[in-house]
């Protein structure tokens, strides 16, 4: 298992107001959930009319599905008609890197063996 994270910032031309900004904002994450099934949420520049930072996150077994999804998503994002792309970051990560991936806050399994598998007990 991947996890994939791009973090982008949208550069909004001459909102009237926060309003304007919210609007493109939430476009672009309605636009992206919908047609990639990632998560969207703005996460930094809450307050600048001017500019949205962004982040997306994307899970999936194959790393190079997730590059590629990235790499479409960030062409749809560089042809926006509602704002322009600034700085745009990416990383693949696998699971073995999240910190207590699949452990509980003991440090211990979530689940056994057998459960992970599917067998009965």
């Amino acid at each position: 298992m991947h996890l994939a994270l791009l973090t982008f910032e949208v550069h909004i031309p001459s909102p009237e107001s926060i309003k304007d900004k919210r609007r493109v904002v939430r476009s672009i994450k309605d636009r992206l959930h919908r047609e990639h099934q990632v998560s969207v949420a703005e996460v930094a520049f809450l307050d600048s009319m001017h500019v949205a930072g962004m982040a997306l996150v994307l899970v999936n077994r194959d790393a190079t599905f997730c590059q590629k999804v990235l790499d479409t998503i960030e062409s749809k994002l560089r042809a926006l008609p509602e704002g322009r792309l600034g700085e745009c970051q990416r990383e693949i990560l696998p699971a073995s890197a999240l910190p207590g991936a699949f452990t509980g806050d003991d440090g211990e399994p979530l689940w056994t063996e057998n459960e992970r598998r599917g067998d009965e007990t």
